[in-house]
């Protein structure tokens, strides 16, 4: 939320990136990183940056400088920074800040529908060797803790998209899977989750690249963010052109998808084909 108020205040004063990050001796690169707050924020650099924007309303550099001083406060999810990637961790962020989440997923259940039993079976999945318990246990709390972003006071939405090869592979055996459709059938009936399948009757459909997610803010300022992750690595995209093109697609992957009824109806005859 940072970033986009700086963002906004410096080109409302048609200051360049250059610029900017001469005024608080750094680059144009570290003005672009922190005005996608993926670094953390020096007050002194935020409050020169409000000089050189020419704010002058007190009320208002206040607030601005008390965000950046909320924005380095660490999140409940930093205590996993052992067992996570770094790039991993500014999407933990903007989970738990969206309003909605649009998810669609290829080869697993998304992260925010998995049962711990599930979770167990996917973090260990492509490993040379298992990954110590200790270690297993605590990826699953984390993964379980994001949950709590559907189940808060101010709950989030999640809209999640699904190929039906994802019902079809018993990822953690047939009981463990079985009791993960159980989990996703119970899910798909509460007021903020809207869970659509994509059933092999359908043929091909767009976004056949790979998995992706599109987060969207309560607050105005802020940009929607398209994640999408690789195997070493992820991708955050908030520029327009990017944004409209997956938007483009989900919708496209929403209209192709059954509708949340069928949808169930599916999830109930894959459960009833693993007796």
């Amino acid at each position: 939320m940072l970033g986009a108020h700086l963002r906004r205040l410096r080109e409302e004063s048609g200051i360049s990136r250059s610029d900017a990050g001469w005024a608080i001796r750094g680059s144009e690169s570290k003005i672009s990183r922190l005005e996608l707050g993926r670094v953390g924020f020096k007050v002194r650099d935020v409050d020169d940056l409000l000089t050189l924007y020419k704010v002058d309303d007190q009320a208002e550099r206040d607030r601005l400088l008390d965000l950046a001083k909320e924005a380095n406060n660490p999140g409940w999810w930093q205590r996993w920074d052992d067992v996570t990637p770094s790039w991993f961790h500014s999407y933990l962020g903007l989970e738990m800040a969206a309003e909605l989440i649009r998810t669609f997923e290829l080869q697993f259940v998304p992260g925010l529908l998995q049962t711990p039993d599930y979770a167990r079976a996917v973090v260990q999945l492509g490993r040379d060797r298992p990954l110590p318990e200790i270690e297993v246990e605590r990826l699953v709390a984390l993964r379980t803790g994001r949950q709590q972003v559907l189940t808060r006071k101010r709950s989030a939405r999640l809209w999640a998209v699904i190929d039906e090869a994802v019902l079809r592979r018993p990822i953690g055996g047939t009981q463990v899977f079985r009791a993960q459709l159980e989990y996703l059938l119970e899910a798909s009936q509460r007021h903020n989750v809207t869970l659509q399948i994509i059933p092999f009757s359908r043929g091909g459909y767009t976004a056949t690249g790979g998995a992706f997610s599109i987060l969207r803010f309560g607050e105005a300022d802020l940009p929607d963010v398209v994640y999408i992750e690789h195997l070493t690595s992820a991708v955050y995209l908030d520029k327009r052109e990017d944004l409209d093109e997956y938007v483009v697609t989900m919708d496209s992957l929403a209209i192709t998808a059954l509708r949340p009824r069928q949808t169930e109806e599916l999830l109930r005859e894959a459960i009833k084909a693993l007796d």
